[in-house]
């Protein structure tokens, strides 16, 4: 087992993810006893070992899962027939209903696996899968349940991202703090910051926002009864400020010039061109017919479920990562926004979380559906609010907040 951090900073990396469990647990709080599952790549396993110690010192239930090498994952999506892509094991959805947190920690050994395989196949299991999420979200809205998730650098990741194994896991320690003496003070310190900004937003009487950059002039309806949501411990790391929009008033043109990897796929400068909530036209420097079978996965794969923000100041990500998590957090030069085709979040309803039934999320423009897919965008750009009083305001330009 190939060891990329030392004991110390793993140590470190486990009172994070401990920390970030805790803190997304935003309507309630664990008990001695609760059920946590930790579920890793068998290449973090040094890192598993670190916070699976930690969790049983905290008298947490521990469950253990470690996920099957990508290889395997290959011949289920070529060999299974339809009554095997849309099997869920029994017990499966009890277990669900049964824990109230997961650490995931992904290590992925490989980002091309399902290159071959038709998009198609992917999405009949993920949608077989969705009540299963569904499940978790309904006991994180009641505030019985929160996740978290974070990468261990592995050399499939530095060689995708075009860095050495080194430079990938020293990017991944600036990231996180585990330089720092104290990480979770720092991770703290910086949530603080970058909630306060979340809260201005917020208070604002947006009624929309137009992003325009050299390859795009795109414009979301925020929608009521919506709040900005800044960090928040569901990613490690999270510089991230989100919403979920009203899918309905989507319009304009979308780029997403970083590449990125999606059911061992790769793609590159997606183009999506919106009108009246919908993408009706799809297209990629490379891999633009995955794009589109990903968009027809089902009815609100081709809406959007999420708009964010990162500001350049609190992101120490300056590469590209070749993975979602570090990519949507992406620091640089301009900082970053993207959007996700696909689920909204529930937790950006600016109401009690109880009152958020399915009816309702659909009333208010909540999207649906069993794709979430990032799209990142890095160039210099402008940000500006549209408020309900007809006055326009630049909230965002430069890589940076007006705050």
């Amino acid at each position: 087992m190939k060891m990329f951090f030392t004991k110390t900073q793993n140590e470190k990396y486990a009172d994070v993810m401990i920390w970030a469990l805790q803190t997304a647990r935003r309507n309630g709080k664990f008990k001695p006893y609760d059920a946590v599952l930790l579920r890793s790549d068998l290449a973090a396993l040094p890192l598993a070992r670190a916070v699976y110690g930690k969790l049983i010192a905290l008298r947490y239930n521990v469950i253990t899962r470690f996920n099957a090498p990508e290889a395997f994952s290959k011949e289920f999506y070529q060999r299974a027939d339809d009554k095997q892509l849309a099997f869920v094991a029994a017990g499966e959805k009890e277990f669900q209903g049964g824990i109230n947190g997961l650490i995931s920690l992904r290590a992925p050994e490989d980002l091309t696996h399902l290159k071959s395989v038709d998009p198609a196949r992917i999405a009949k299991s993920a949608v077989a899968h969705k009540p299963l999420r569904e499940i978790l979200d309904v006991r994180e809205q009641k505030g019985l349940f929160s996740w978290t998730l974070c990468n261990y650098p592995t050399e499939e990741l530095a060689k995708r991202a075009g860095l050495s194994v080194k430079e990938y896991a020293g990017q991944i320690a600036r990231a996180c703090f585990l330089n720092e003496k104290d990480p979770v003070k720092k991770w703290k310190e910086v949530t603080k910051q970058i909630t306060e900004i979340g809260a201005w937003l917020s208070s604002l009487p947006i009624r929309t926002l137009r992003v325009e950059s050299a390859h795009m002039d795109f414009e979301v309806l925020l929608g009521e009864k919506r709040k900005f949501i800044a960090g928040g411990g569901c990613n490690v790391p999270s510089f991230e400020i989100f919403t979920s929009p009203d899918w309905r008033g989507t319009r304009g043109v979308y780029f997403a010039d970083l590449s990125s990897y999606r059911s061992g796929n790769y793609v590159k400068g997606v183009r999506l061109e919106f009108k009246d909530g919908r993408a009706v036209k799809a297209g990629a420097e490379q891999g633009g017919e995955f794009v589109r079978k990903m968009l027809a996965m089902d009815r609100g794969a081709a809406q959007i479920g999420e708009f964010s923000l990162t500001d350049r100041r609190f992101s120490k990500i300056t590469k590209f990562m070749a993975d979602i998590l570090y990519d949507e957090n992406f620091g640089g030069k301009f900082g970053n926004c993207h959007v996700a085709v696909g689920a909204s979040y529930a937790d950006t309803f600016s109401g009690p979380q109880a009152r958020l039934d399915k009816k309702l999320k659909e009333k208010l423009g909540f999207n649906d559906s069993s794709l979430h897919w990032d799209l990142i965008n890095t160039e210099d750009k402008t940000v500006t609010a549209r408020l309900k009083d007809g006055s326009s305001a630049v909230i965002y330009e430069k890589g940076q907040f007006r705050y």
